[in-house]
């Protein structure tokens, strides 16, 4: 069983789960979730040889939540994971992301190679750094209801996600990324307007999973999480001298088959080009059927996957 602590780091506290001895590697959860979501994994590695720790990331759960918006950009996040692995007094770990997650873990990669010996990320491809700022390009391209912008107001989602937290977390992790429609917004309905009720879980999740994340929810908000969404351009902004950079440790890709991040035009072409970034790309696993939440959804292949690249020398 993972054991609980808070560690301080980065100017912040962290709450983590951890299990194992070995060498160290992190886990980062996406949004809107928790450390939890490696559930299945942590005993699994820990079982492998590995110390594993999976921290509530910034601003979720029981970790420290800024109030400030600016402390939530992509500097914050990977620094709070180089502070995270000297205060287990470590040099170097293995990183591994999953949805808000990856882009942490592949920037780690990316700024700091002596620290991050692997990387894999779950869901979201590596870092392609576009000609301009990520809001403004959806916007010069017509869009104007796609869930980043929504998000970009304090106070407009939080008050939607947090009226009924229970209910969100069913709507989000029980259809939420893997339905395209969920993505945009229609005027009037918000964020969780779009998604088709969920009546009855998926076999992956059940009520205590519901239950978890809804107590942990209730005290935490959402505003933490969201303030990741409200510094897409300055990410863009602060990211201009890697431009074009290349991740060159051994690298691992897994998604699920019906994850809209991965079958849109844009996340599809990514896909197609993952060497571009990872030159020493050693798998990329399409988990036939797997939506979004893909190490929650498919733990087993995802947990072969995870191993197979941690002890492959």
């Amino acid at each position: 069983m993972p054991s609980s602590r808070t560690i301080s780091a980065n100017g912040i506290e962290l709450f983590v789960l951890e299990q194992g001895q070995g060498p160290l590697v992190l886990l980062c959860h996406g949004w809107p979730e928790l450390s939890y979501s490696w559930r299945h994994q942590i005993p699994a590695i820990a079982a492998a040889g590995f110390h594993v720790v999976a921290p509530d990331m910034r601003g979720f759960g029981r970790s420290s939540a800024p109030a400030d918006v600016g402390a939530y950009s992509i500097f914050d996040n990977v620094g709070d994971m180089v502070a995270l692995v000297s205060a287990l007094g470590e040099k170097q770990a293995v990183i591994v992301g999953h949805d808000w997650g990856a882009p942490v873990a592949w920037h780690a990669a990316m700024f700091r190679p002596d620290v991050f010996t692997k990387v894999a990320g779950l869901s979201v491809p590596p870092p392609f750094r576009g000609r301009g700022r990520p809001l403004d390009s959806l916007r010069d391209g017509g869009i104007t209801n796609f869930y980043w912008q929504y998000f970009q107001t304090p106070g407009v989602a939080e008050a939607e996600l947090e009226r009924d937290v229970a209910l969100t977390m069913r709507q989000v992790l029980g259809r939420g990324v893997s339905d395209p429609a969920a993505l945009y917004i229609t005027e009037g309905k918000g964020f969780l307007g779009n998604i088709s009720p969920v009546v009855k879980l998926p076999d992956w999740l059940d009520e205590a999973d519901i239950a978890y994340f809804a107590k942990v929810y209730r005290e935490s908000g959402f505003r933490g999480g969201l303030n990741w969404y409200r510094n897409i351009d300055r990410n863009w902004e602060l990211t201009a001298p890697w431009q074009d950079a290349q991740i060159h440790q051994p690298s691992l890709f897994v998604a699920g088959s019906k994850d809209s991040v991965i079958t849109g035009l844009i996340g599809a072409k990514r896909v197609t080009e993952l060497e571009r970034v990872l030159p020493n790309l050693r798998q990329k696993l399409i988990i036939e059927g797997a939506g979004h939440w893909v190490q929650q959804e498919r733990p087993d292949e995802v947990n072969a996957a995870l191993i197979a690249f941690l002890t492959n020398q």
